[in-house]
This record gives structure tokens, C-alpha cells and sequence, in this order.
């Protein structure tokens, strides 16, 4: 029996949209009892992988789920986005169906469509799980390039797999390589999700089609979440950034995005400087529309006003709101609360992380 745990990400952290991640596990919880859930303090997504007794099953693969969202997850081997991933790595590999009798069992602890990395864990886990039932021995560095192959966004994906603070950056890619309707993509991208079986074998990712950086991080910094009950699909906070930015925004967001790393490295933080750092004019002024309350959240929240906080950004695609800080964590999860629920009277819950270093990881049980 094996066990896959992936972390979950926050992507962007402000000015670095689709370069910077920062992978995330719990340290504290605390939730409103309503909106509690005992997996959500996991924030990280389990595969376990085991011998099932059934024969009869379509790819020779058996799926259960629990955990958040378990309701809505597919149990189908083609339609479940970590056995679709799975099965683009055995097709590469000559292999049209799992190993016989593979039983999958999905344990999910991140939010769905939270801005907290979902999407980009299941991508990850699906290329660890084709590796491990295929005995392939990928390395890490060749599983990004199955990642980004599926999900063409490197920040979370890279965040999950190596862990830790990173950037990245996607290569561009020849359209012959990425449109061969035998690649699956993810629930993030448009349809078709692709991932047929054609009967032939798929051809295997380009070398080298993205790379990472992990940056320092410097420990008394913590990551404190807050999380809304309500859902922002990625496709829709796409939808509504512009297709051109002004030089002063591309200015902008690339002055603070090349200190912003050095900044969170450095001991003691300078609170002052990060806030600043972490402003941002790509993303987060346009998905205001989606997630109410955060623009008052981003023009209010300053370390002048609440002590302890270094920064404050939308996570992700949202609407989970991430803020860097070394203390004072309650006082500042309820400022943020207290704003989105006069904006919108929704339950939210809060969490103090820190990252998750290691990155994806496979234990073997038994």
C-alpha cells in the first residue's frame, strides 16, 4: 500500500501572478463550528493505493472519496481529474489501463475553488500515482513536465511538488506538443479536458518545459488564511483579467515582484516593506468583483493598523485572503472576517500555516 500527500498552495502572494507559490500545512486552527470540517485542518490532499479484489472495474481501477467536496468528485477513472493525470503518464509509457485490482482512495483536505491550490494538487498527485503504479522513477524534476503539461500554470504545481516558497516559469511550448487531444487538462482550463485514449501511445512531455527556484523563507513568518464559504471558479477569475496591461502596471508589479522574495528571506521582516511589496495591479483590482469586501480588506489592512502584520493579498483566484504575519493572528483574521461579512453575511474560517517544505511525498504503508 502506498500513501501520495500534496500540500496545498497559495499562488501569486500579490505581485507575482503565475510565478510565485508558497506551499502550505496547518501549524493551528480555528473555525466558526458551522463551517468546521475535521479534514479541512489536513490542507493537504491523500491517494492511498491499494489491491482491490473487484475485477470488473472500467481501467482496472477502483476510486472512493472523502474528505471536502467528496460529494462532487468523480469516481470515474476518466473523469476524475487525479486518475485522468495517472492514466497521461501510463499512456506515455506504453500502458492503456491501471495495473489490475488498483484501488484509489481520494482523502481531500483542501477547499474546492478556494484559491488554495485544489486544481494543482490533483495534477501532481495523478503524475505521482501513474509513476508509482508504473515504476517509472521519475524524478521530480521530469514530473513538473508532466505537470505542465496538464496544468500550464506553474505556481501552484511547482509549490506542491518541491514545497517551500518558489518561483517558477513555463517555457513556451510548440503547439504540436500541446494539442494532441490525448492530454488531459485541467478542470481550470476550457473544454475539451482532452485525455482520450486513442490506442496509441501518447507522446511524452518535452525535457525541461518549466523551472523553479525555492526561495528562503525566513521561520517567524506565518501565513494566516482566511477562508470564505463561498466558491470562485478559475476559469471565471480569468475570464475578467484584461487581455493588455499599461507599462506603469507591468512596472509596477515587476518592481515589487523582484524584492518581494529577498523580503521574506530577511530576519527581522520588515513589515513596512513587505505590505508595500505585496500591492499588486495584474489581478487582484479586477477579481475585486468577485470576492466582496476585498478591496476594503487590501486598501485597510496595514502593519500601522494591526501589529503583527507584514502583508495582505487574495490568494490564488480567491476568495481565500492570505496574510503574512508574525503575530497578533486572531485580532487580524477577525478584521478581515468582519469586513467580508459586512460586504457579504457569509461564514468564514481561519487558519495559521506555515510552509510546507518537503512538497509532495509518498510513504509506504505496511
Amino acid at each position: 500500500m502506498l500513501k501520495i500527500k500534496v500540500p496545498s498552495s497559495s499562488a501569486n502572494l500579490g505581485p507575482g501572478f503565475d510565478v510565485f507559490g508558497l506551499a502550505l500545512k496547518s501549524i493551528h486552527t480555528t473555525a466558526a463550528p458551522e463551517a468546521s470540517n475535521a479534514s479541512s485542518a489536513l490542507l493537504e490532499l491523500q491517494v492511498t493505493i491499494s489491491s482491490s479484489q473487484s475485477s470488473s472495474s472500467p481501467l482496472n481501477c477502483e476510486i472512493t472519496c472523502a474528505g471536502l467536496g467528496a460529494e462532487s468528485l468523480s469516481r470515474a477513472p476518466d473523469g476524475n481529474l487525479i486518475t485522468r493525470v495517472a492514466l497521461y503518464v501510463l499512456r506515455c509509457h506504453g500502458q492503456h489501463a491501471f495495473p489490475s485490482h488498483t484501488k484509489v482512495h481520494i482523502i481531500n483536505g483542501i477547499p474546492l475553488s478556494r484559491g488554495l491550490g485544489s486544481s494543482g494538487a490533483a495534477v501532481v498527485a495523478g503524475v505521482f500515482l501513474g509513476n508509482e503504479v508504473g515504476g517509472f522513477g521519475l524524478s521530480k524534476d521530469r514530473m513538473l513536465d508532466y505537470c505542465l503539461m496538464v496544468e500550464r500554470h506553474p505556481d501552484n504545481v511547482a509549490a506542491a511538488l518541491y514545497g517551500g516558497f518558489v518561483g517558477s516559469f513555463l517555457r513556451t511550448l510548440d503547439p504540436k506538443d500541446t494539442a494532441r487531444k490525448e492530454i488531459p487538462l485541467s478542470e481550470v482550463l476550457p473544454e475539451p479536458a482532452g485525455g482520450e485514449d486513442t490506442g496509441l501511445r501518447v507522446q511524452e512531455p518535452p525535457v525541461g518545459i518549466g523551472s523553479y527556484h525555492k526561495f528562503r523563507w525566513t521561520p517567524e513568518i506565518k501565513a494566516l488564511v482566511v477562508i470564505p464559504d463561498f466558491k470562485v471558479d478559475t476559469a471565471k477569475a480569468r475570464g475578467v483579467l484584461p487581455l493588455q496591461y499599461s507599462r506603469e502596471d507591468a512596472i509596477f508589479n515587476n518592481q515589487r515582484s523582484s524584492l518581494l522574495p529577498v523580503l521574506l528571506s530577511e530576519s527581522p521582516p520588515d513589515a513596512a516593506k513587505i505590505s508595500e511589496a505585496m500591492r499588486d495591479k495584474m489581478h487582484q483590482p479586477y477579481r475585486q468583483l468577485l470576492v466582496p469586501g476585498l478591496a476594503e480588506v487590501l486598501d485597510n489592512l496595514r502593519p500601522s493598523s494591526h501589529p503583527g502584520l507584514l502583508g495582505i493579498c487574495l490568494s490564488g483566484a480567491g476568495p481565500t485572503i492570505l496574510a503574512l504575519a508574525t503575530h497578533n493572528f486572531e485580532a487580524i483574521a477577525q478584521a478581515v472576517i468582519a469586513i467580508l461579512q459586512r460586504a457579504q453575511d457569509i461564514q468564514c474560517q481561519w487558519q495559521v500555516l506555515q510552509p510546507a517544505e518537503g512538497g509532495a511525498m509518498v510513504e509506504r504503508v505496511g
